[in-house]
């Protein structure tokens, strides 16, 4: 904004997210109950339905793009929840919001799946495939989960704009938590790996407008990592598909 100082700009930010997401959860709230009604009241018809659940997917995006702004806004304060986290836990739950929100499964019969081999078994016939190995695969992780929970949801959420016909997700480390999301979309230009990092980029929305977001997944991605200390890096070239990577340290 011309003419205002970063602090004042930070502030301003933060006020429009606190008075947007109020009304954003009441919305989907309300949504999620008229979906919900009790045994014995009137059946809504499809059109209704229809309705409704467009209203609540837009209404979580936006949330969701709440939340990827407020994430920039503070990455730099270096305040982070020790806690001990599953990272298999963490994986789910970042599936689930982002499925849940681009509407590309049936999340209920996913998120009623205890067991994680099950889960990540159904998630295969919509080409997401995932492999977890290494000590966080068996013991937990240390460090602020939501904040893993945010990096692990941009990433999937970029990867699932772009896939053609599979997401790979792969988890690893023994000391740093390893992340590895790859996609079999168009690929990235060399040029372009620098630029797909900052705010407000979409390298793809003049040739798909349809691709939704607005170029903050990624660069929230980067802010997160880089202030908890950690790497994150991309191969990629046009026509080939792209792979991001990321190395996170445990928090002492």
């Amino acid at each position: 904004m011309p003419g205002k100082e970063p602090g004042e700009t930070q502030r301003l930010f933060e006020l429009l997210i606190h008075d947007l997401t109020g009304p954003l959860s009441v919305i989907a709230a309300s949504t999620t109950r008229l979906l919900r009604q009790p045994a014995g009241s009137p059946a809504l018809g499809n059109l209704e339905q229809s309705t409704l659940h467009r209203i609540l997917r837009n209404a979580r995006r936006s949330q969701v793009i709440l939340q990827e702004m407020f994430e920039i806004l503070h990455s730099e304060t270096g305040l982070f929840r020790k806690e001990s986290l599953s990272v298999e836990r963490i994986l789910k739950e970042s599936l689930l919001e982002v499925l849940d929100v681009d509407a590309r499964a049936a999340v209920d019969e996913l998120a009623q799946q205890e067991s994680m081999r099950e889960f990540f078994a159904m998630l295969e016939p919509s080409g997401i495939f995932i492999q977890i190995s290494g000590k966080y695969g068996r013991s937990s992780f240390h460090h602020d989960p939501r904040k893993v929970q945010q990096i692990i949801r941009n990433l999937l959420s970029n990867a699932l704009k772009h896939k053609r016909q599979r997401v790979d997700v792969k988890i690893s480390g023994e000391t740093n938590l390893l992340i590895s999301v790859a996609d079999d979309g168009p690929g990235i230009a060399e040029k372009d790996h620098d630029s797909v990092f900052q705010r407000f980029v979409r390298l793809k929305a003049e040739e798909d407008p349809s691709v939704p977001g607005l170029g903050l997944g990624l660069a929230g991605a980067r802010a997160l990592v880089e202030a908890m200390g950690g790497k994150i890096s991309l191969v990629s070239q046009a026509g080939a598909g792209t792979e991001f990577s990321v190395s996170i340290p445990p928090l002492e």
